[in-house]
């Protein structure tokens, strides 16, 4: 499998991981309002009668002939057995209160493939009702096609009936007029005598040719004529055929998984925004620096300190590993941090990656250069007077810097806000003052506004080695993260690439750390020992040492 192929089916995972619970509600209340109507709806039962057609015999046709003769015949009994005649001769034989196209819509007959059945089946509620009915319509049919079939020879019959009749009373008016002449005497007498007995001759030998011609044209007519035969007749049935409570609940069940996958990659597809790395490179052909999970239950915004052992406080020290290597012979030296627009935790990721740096032996100083909105002085916990506007106006840094909350950590807030932000910052004194801060650490940290609303960090991008644009996942819409990203690079900023903020915790590579970190520190972390000593570090700000040293055997 291809590495494109492995990431598609991956997404295709996660989109049905998160959202399973859908899939889960759809599916369990398809299946439950099933049940509920197949419980609460009236039971049918269907009622079978089998019916044989016996086709009469012929040596005229071919083999071929015959069977497509019999395969229409039995289709033209399949249509003749729900006609008006039929049933409205049942209705009134059984008395019942519907109409004839009512009970058209209960009655079906089916073929046997390669046979000569025909099945009539019925459906009723009552289950002894279906059998009567079935059985009653096979029988009117029987007898209306056998009267069918009669009347092609009754004309011919009744004929030749007539002509039997008619020699059979001559030969009795024949008879009785040689038993009147008796025993003649006379010649004359004997004469008559012999005429009459051979008339007498005549007319039997009439009537016999012709009751011959009568038994012959009745036999050919039985031989003759189609005829069908009730060949099983219908039973009481057992069980109803509707409703199919477990089938009908199965099959709800299936739509209704079906559907809840279907919306589920329908909001995906219609998502437009940030959500995961293959995100970032499809739409904005840049790599993912970090994954910050959400920690929205830590009680301050500098979780690396607060929880240091948690999943966000690990992908903090990532984003700083991947910035330290992101330039190896020139390791960046200021560092500008930003986002699309606002509330989308640019601040509180640039505060925590100054907390890692820190930790880590670096000496930081962090500039709040959001002169609209600043928030750094709040997160440090430090005074927001003077700042990087006042020394703008005088020129200089000297007793503005203030000292973080660790050892090499310092920090510049952004002081009193000015009424014009962007020509502030891109003045000649900014870019002193930057180059003056440069030469006194190892890595300056630039918070900025965000970069859609204002051009303040447009213009910082031009002063510093880089630029982190932060995304909210699943918040910051692409076109939005997109016309960010085209408005640095119209200015020739530099960007390292992205960090994905707020993503779900039991996402992605989260768990990998979750499971490591249990794995390896469960006994410590979980002890009581060790959660006396996190409720400690939380009330207290813990000593640059201690926190470099826990960082170390964790690295």
């Amino acid at each position: 499998m291809q590495m494109g192929e492995e990431n598609e089916l991956l997404r295709y995972l996660w989109v049905v991981r998160r959202w399973l619970w859908l899939i889960i509600l759809t599916t369990v209340l398809a299946a439950g309002a099933a049940l509920v109507v197949s419980l609460r709806t009236t039971p049918v039962y269907s009622a079978v009668a089998t019916l044989l057609v016996k086709q009469a015999p012929t040596t005229a046709a071919s083999d071929y002939t015959a069977i497509l003769t019999s395969e229409r015949l039995i289709r033209t009994y399949a249509q003749m057995i729900p006609s008006a005649p039929v049933l409205e001769e049942v209705v009134n034989r059984l008395g019942l209160e519907e109409s004839a196209a009512e009970l058209a819509g209960r009655v079906s007959v089916e073929t046997v493939r390669d046979t000569l059945l025909l099945r009539l089946r019925v459906e009723d509620t009552d289950p002894v009702r279906a059998a009567l009915l079935a059985n009653a319509i096979a029988e009117v049919f029987i007898a209306q096609n056998r009267d069918l079939q009669e009347q092609r020879y009754a004309a011919s019959l009744s004929s030749l009936r007539n002509q039997v009749d008619e020699t059979a009373r001559l030969i009795e008016t024949t008879q009785a007029q040689i038993e009147a002449l008796g025993e003649p005497e006379t010649p004359e007498g004997r004469t008559e005598l012999a005429r009459l007995e051979t008339i007498l001759a005549g007319y039997r030998g009439t009537y016999s040719t012709l009751l011959q011609s009568y038994e012959q044209m009745r036999l050919s007519a039985a031989q003759g004529s189609d005829d069908v035969i009730m060949f099983e007749q219908a039973g009481i049935p057992a069980s109803p055929v509707r409703p199919r409570t477990m089938t009908n609940t199965a099959l709800a069940a299936v739509v209704g998984m079906m559907l809840g996958l279907g919306t589920g990659f329908l909001i995906e597809y219609l998502d437009d925004t940030v959500k995961s790395p293959d995100d970032v490179r499809r739409f904005l052909q840049l790599g993912t620096l970090a994954m910050i999970a959400r920690f929205n239950g830590v009680e301050n915004d500098l979780v690396v300190i607060a929880e240091p052992s948690s999943a966000a406080a690990e992908a903090f020290r990532m984003l700083r590993t991947n910035l330290w290597f992101s330039s190896v012979d020139r390791p960046p030296r200021r560092l500008l941090v930003t986002s699309p627009g606002p509330v989308e935790g640019k601040s509180v990721v640039l505060a925590n990656l100054a907390a890692v740096m820190a930790q880590a032996g670096l000496r930081v100083v962090v500039v709040d250069a959001d002169l609209r909105r600043p928030r750094q002085h709040r997160i440090f916990g430090v005074r927001s007077q003077g700042g990087l506007s006042r020394s703008l106006l005088e020129g200089t840094t000297d007793g503005r810097v203030q000292s973080g909350r660790l050892s090499g950590l310092a920090l510049l807030p952004a002081g009193d806000l000015p009424p014009n932000p962007a020509e502030v910052l891109a003045s000649q004194r900014m870019a002193e003052l930057l180059d003056e801060l440069t030469g006194q650490v190892d890595v300056v940290l630039i918070d900025s506004p965000p970069v859609l609303p204002v051009t303040d960090a447009t213009v910082l991008a031009r002063l510093v080695d880089g630029v982190v644009l932060v995304l909210q996942a699943g918040k910051t819409r692409r076109a939005a993260a997109q016309q960010a990203v085209e408005r640095l690079q119209q200015v020739e900023g530099r960007l390292f690439g992205v960090v994905l903020n707020g993503v779900p915790p039991r996402g992605g590579g989260h768990y990998y750390y979750y499971y490591y970190y249990n794995r390896y520190y469960g006994k410590y972390y979980g002890s009581t020992e060790g959660k006396r000593k996190r409720r400690r570090r939380k009330h207290s700000a813990p000593s640059a040492s201690l926190l470099t040293e826990e960082d170390s055997e964790r690295g």
